[in-house]
């Protein structure tokens, strides 16, 4: 198993050190206990569509929260691991950290798999997790799971919406790329769009595969469709290969588009011209504008630990974020009980300037508190993202 387990030892253990010899006065909570705090998560860090950076950036946060002496002198364990988009493997990794790890929480996990793989075991095993990016339907559907992203079926309506309503494009066609059981999903959020305005696709192939080696097919069926717009979910290599499908046929008056996904620097650059006027609604404040205040702090961070700035990193920061802000309010002994009453007891949201609309996890039976994007698109030969708009698009 590829495994990247980071416990808490020379920073924290140095800093415990320190202040034990300091003489401080502070009481800890726990009755003095300094054991670390367990926290886990499953992630597709290997496979055909991978997401690392978002456990990466909430390593980063843990990191610099047990650096600072972490929760009165307990520091946060963070183990990653990686399902490699396999069933077996993520089922098992699930159970690793819940039973063998002993973790409180699930927080910034990013898979394809293990909301669909383990979302009825995290029930019987009562355990919640803190999604940094949501992928399959079952993590906006499951009461232990609250995703900090809008995830790709709300994103497929907003994307849609966006496009027929705002851009005023009128002939959208669909190339969809379904995995597990995600398909009606996706079905019900193109319908939610069509609800919503009245417009149907021109035209929708859900046979689109992930990593797939030559996007052409697909490309040219969509283009004798007579499409102005397309709508992909795919993810970047994929929607590289898309865009560049596109620029071979000669297609250049069509405008692509994608989710969150897609939404790099990485992206921008390996596109280039061909990606002229795509758009996509970020599901978190535009990283690509550096003079938003609301993403100075992770910015910051990012860059210190050289991970790269995506919308999934920024996931991942909210995650943690968001958790050692419930993990400070608790008060006693911190344990997985502990952290599941605080979690499924919050009345008010937490207010984070990097989304349109607050966080919250709550006693409710489904959790997609994040319900707004900030249109951006892909600037005329400048292979840069640009703001295409002052403020959020809200979803609802």
């Amino acid at each position: 198993m590829n495994r990247k387990s980071t416990v808490v030892a020379g920073a924290a253990a140095l800093l415990l050190a320190l202040t034990a010899c300091s003489g401080s006065t502070d009481t800890p909570r726990d009755g003095g206990d300094t054991s670390p705090i367990k926290v886990g998560s499953v992630n597709a860090l290997s496979g055909p569509a991978i997401f690392p950076e978002a456990s990466e950036a909430a390593q980063a946060v843990f990191d610099r929260f047990n650096e600072a002496g972490g929760l009165d002198g307990r520091p946060i364990e963070y183990t990653i691991l990686d399902d490699k988009a396999d069933p077996a493997t993520a089922a098992a990794s699930a159970r690793e950290v819940v039973e063998s790890n002993e973790s409180v929480a699930l927080v910034g996990s990013a898979s394809l798999l293990d909301c669909e793989i383990n979302g009825e075991y995290y029930v019987q095993q009562d355990i919640l997790s803190i999604q940094g990016t949501g992928v399959d339907q079952v993590c906006f559907d499951n009461p232990n799971i609250s995703p900090v992203n809008v995830g790709p079926f709300g994103d497929t309506t907003m994307t849609l919406t966006y496009g027929s309503e705002e851009l005023g494009l009128e002939k959208i066609c669909g190339l969809l790329e379904v995995t597990g059981g995600t398909q009606p999903a996706y079905e019900a959020a193109i319908a939610e769009w069509s609800e919503i305005t009245g417009k149907e696709l021109v035209y929708l192939d859900d046979t689109v595969p992930y990593g797939g080696s030559d996007y052409t097919p697909y490309i040219v069926r969509a283009k004798e469709a007579g499409c102005d717009a397309v709508y992909s979910n795919a993810v970047e290599p994929d929607g590289i290969g898309q865009i560049k499908a596109a620029e071979a046929q000669g297609w250049s008056d069509v405008t692509f588009l994608y989710l969150t996904s897609v939404y790099s620097e990485q992206f921008a650059t390996a596109v280039g011209e061909a990606g002229n006027g795509v758009s996509v609604p970020a599901e978190f404040a535009p990283f690509t504008d550096d003079t938003l205040e609301a993403n100075a702090d992770w910015r910051a961070l990012m860059e210190d630990n050289d991970i790269s700035l995506t919308s999934f990193s920024q996931g991942g920061y909210l995650a943690a974020t968001y958790f050692i802000e419930v993990l400070e309010g608790i008060d006693g002994d911190i344990t997985r009980e502990a952290v599941n009453e605080a979690l499924r007891g919050m009345t008010t949201p937490i207010e984070n300037g990097m989304v349109g609309t607050p966080w919250i996890f709550g006693d409710g039976e489904t959790h997609n508190s994040n319900r707004a994007g900030w249109p951006v698109k892909l600037e005329s030969n400048a292979g840069a993202w640009a703001t295409a708009a002052d403020d959020w698009f809200l979803l609802d």
